[in-house]
């Protein structure tokens, strides 16, 4: 393996076994790499197999096709993967890392993860912000408290996928941009889907410069990222194309994240998580046992719900 990285990988690439390690020490595989591990570990956890029940944008979708986080997650993943092979970069720690970067979700999505910092900010003087939240899932909730000790390459590159640090691998760059191609034209072909939008409304020099359908679109963008990127020796996109897609973006949050049409599944979404979190409070008893003081522990159990889970919950209570 270290013989074929150094024939095929651009220098600019993480090697599989020149990682900055683990924090616990682990006899190497002899047939998997450390970030090949590190994929398996994470798709073989409990938080990974729960994004099938947590929202992309829309809450308990009436049809069979409509995206869920576990299907962002593999569209981000692939694509990724794509660009960090046009690169010559790391395909298995950028594996590694689009597949993990979601872990730590709340149920329905960004309005829960809004929620549920509110709550916690509130009653507990602490923040909730889904990415922490993803590193604490692998450091620590995983296997019955002992995390899956991921490579600290991973770590970072699902830490800093968001927020206002950039990776410090190129493979977490690309997972940090490709994120945003993926779920910005995967989110306007669900709301066309839904009847939220109409192809027609999507606005016009941006479909002019990216393209018509989402593939056409998604292709343009990769395109320019691989060509941007190997032109600059970092990750990026070009100033038109990049500022292109992030009016798609903004137009997305105005018309449909924010937007009136899904403003019921908001506030249904809205009411759930805090009357979940109000119970759990006031009865401590029904908290899981777990790692750290009992706003964190309030935290990881709401967190780690299914949206189906949530909603049987609060009917519950």
């Amino acid at each position: 393996m270290r013989e074929h990285e150094e024939r095929w990988l651009s220098p600019l690439a993480v090697r599989s076994y020149e990682t900055r390690g683990r924090a616990r020490e682990e006899e190497p595989c002899r047939l998997r790499t450390p970030f090949q591990r590190d994929r398996d570990r994470i798709v073989h956890s409990k938080a990974f197999r729960r994004l099938r029940n947590k929202t992309q944008v829309f809450i308990d979708p009436g049809g069979d096709h409509f995206r869920t986080r576990i299907t962002h997650t593999i569209e981000t993943t692939g694509i990724s993967r794509g660009v960090a092979r046009a690169l010559g970069l790391n395909e298995d720690l950028v594996e590694a890392i689009g597949l993990g970067h979601d872990l730590g979700h709340t149920p329905f999505g960004h309005t829960g993860e809004e929620v549920l910092d509110a709550q916690l900010q509130k009653r507990f003087g602490r923040r909730f912000r889904h990415n922490e939240h993803s590193l604490r899932i692998v450091d620590v909730l995983e296997k019955d408290g002992q995390g899956l000790n991921l490579t600290d390459e991973v770590r970072d590159g699902i830490l800093h996928h968001t927020g206002p640090d950039q990776p410090d691998t190129l493979e977490g760059r690309i997972v940090r941009i490709v994120d945003r191609v993926a779920y910005i034209n995967h989110d306007i072909d669900d709301a066309i889907r839904a009847g939220v939008l109409s192809h027609a409304e999507l606005p016009r020099p941006e479909l002019e410069l990216l393209g018509e359908t989402g593939s056409r679109r998604i292709d343009t963008l990769v395109h320019d990222l691989v060509e941007t990127s190997e032109r600059e020796g970092d990750i990026r996109q070009s100033e038109g194309v990049g500022t292109a897609m992030l009016t798609l973006r903004t137009f997305m949050f105005e018309r449909v994240y924010l937007g009136p049409h899904t403003e019921p599944q908001h506030e249904r979404a809205r009411e759930v998580v805090a009357g979940v979190f109000e119970h759990i409070v006031e009865n401590p008893d029904q908290l899981p046992a777990g790692p750290g003081d009992p706003g964190q522990r309030v935290a990881d159990y709401v967190a780690g719900m299914t949206d189906r889970f949530a909603l049987t919950f609060a009917e519950r209570i």
